[in-house]
């Protein structure tokens, strides 16, 4: 069974059918939304939809929410003269299908085969398509990425560890025939209770169908390489102590928490280029006088005017170009640290200024793109352990600052607005 589940697809799955639909269409206002409602039909028809977009949240509760948000996003649109032409809704429904690898006419096939009904999916696209109109003209005015942000990005990156191994527990939830739902609700509830590792051991316990079941789940130290590719970037994605959201397999709903991580640095990552400043002072209460009040290697530099050259020196270099004495010193200096090195009757400043991976500040280049030979065709093979490019990772903080201001002003309109149920 855990062959079958690391093996199983969970990416988007539009083959196949989900059987008929109901004959009955429940119409009834359920929630109301300023001046719009969502009716039960169309919770139904959202939900369906989300089955049929192998969705990790399919409940009834994912269903409404989603919704509601709609009509936020369609709302904010308005306001600020937003509509959605024939031709935006037409482009919108081309790109959406076009990220399953379906033309228009084989996505909208795919739907209506599996009950979703022509309004259903239309209303889903226009609210996306408004909303991202919405996100151009409000939010992407407003973010910037800095220089700063980038170096400081591009530093945590080379210092995280690379992640080799994973831990996780499993807990897979029998869904036959008929039961798909109840049992979405069921992994969905559990989603939102389990707060810890003894939490998911005993769900486990109760509502597992393998043999990790009796061991609340637990499953051995596996190798993310060993992984199936759709399955390492949702895991990947945790922190240790949390849980994906709940995955359909064939027959079954899967839940995965990430109990810990094994992982490396990338070669050359733990090299450093320093930047200190060394200030020979006449004296040793000179010296620590200057120590104690300078804040950082500027203001070292103003206690140091009128000095000789030679006793005012700043070096940037690899760690290996430090002498020894001074190396020994700095490492356990912070930035704008400083340190007194008594010379007799004179004494030394040293201050780090700062301390750089060597992968970033190029003395060392670090894994790159490799070259082979196929059929007389020179193809570039990527070396999963290089950096990315800064440009790159710019664009990346950039699209996560859009995407946590647009989630903001979505909260933000869900708290101005008036939600009633009937």
């Amino acid at each position: 069974m855990r062959q079958l589940l690391l093996s199983a697809t969970v990416a988007v799955a539009l083959g196949g059918s989900l059987g008929a639909p109901s004959a009955a269409q429940d119409f009834s206002p359920v929630v109301y939304v300023n001046n719009s409602v969502v009716t039960q039909y169309e919770i139904q028809q959202r939900q369906r939809f989300s089955q049929v977009l192998n969705s990790p949240e399919q409940g009834v509760d994912a269903a409404e929410r989603a919704l509601i948000e709609d009509r936020l996003r369609l709302d904010a649109a308005r306001q600020i003269g937003v509509e959605v032409s024939d031709v935006g809704l037409e482009q919108g429904l081309a790109e959406f299908a076009g990220r399953a690898g379906l033309t228009t006419g084989e996505f909208i096939q795919v739907l209506e085969r599996n009950g979703v009904e022509r309004q259903a999916y239309r209303d889903f696209i226009r609210a996306g398509v408004a909303w991202r109109e919405v996100v151009r003209q409000r939010i992407m005015p407003t973010v910037a990425v800095t220089d700063a942000e980038l170096d400081q990005e591009m530093k945590r990156i080379v210092e995280t560890p690379l992640i080799t191994q994973v831990l996780l527990s499993e807990m897979i939830i029998p869904a036959p025939g008929g039961q798909e739902e109840a049992v979405m609700n069921l992994a969905e509830t559990l989603t939102r209770s389990i707060g810890s590792e003894g939490d998911f051991a005993a769900a486990a316990r109760q509502y597992s169908a393998t043999p990790s079941a009796g061991r609340g789940g637990r499953l051995e130290w596996m190798a993310v390489e060993n992984m199936p590719p759709s399955l390492r970037p949702i895991i990947l994605g945790l922190q240790p102590g949390q849980m994906t959201p709940p995955l359909t397999v064939p027959g079954a709903v899967v839940l995965f928490y990430l109990r810990d991580t094994r992982g490396e640095l990338r070669p050359g990552a733990r090299e450093q280029q320093l930047n200190y400043l060394q200030v020979t002072f006449a004296s040793s209460a000179e010296a620590q006088n200057a120590a104690a009040q300078a804040l950082s290697c500027g203001t070292l530099y103003e206690f140091a005017n009128g000095l000789p050259d030679q006793q005012v020196q700043e070096f940037t270099g690899s760690q290996g170009s430090v002498p020894a004495d001074i190396a020994i010193r700095l490492a356990s200096l912070d930035e704008n640290e400083a340190v007194v090195v008594n010379r007799g009757g004179a004494a030394d400043v040293l201050m780090l200024c700062d301390r750089t991976p060597a992968l970033l500040a190029g003395l060392d280049a670090g894994p790159v793109a490799t070259a082979s030979t196929t059929d007389g065709e020179t193809v570039t093979d990527a070396n999963p352990n290089a950096l990315p490019e800064r440009e790159a990772v710019r664009q990346q903080i950039y699209n996560r600052k859009i995407s946590q201001a647009a989630n903001a002003y979505l909260a933000e309109l869900r708290a101005d607005a008036v939600i009633r149920r009937n």
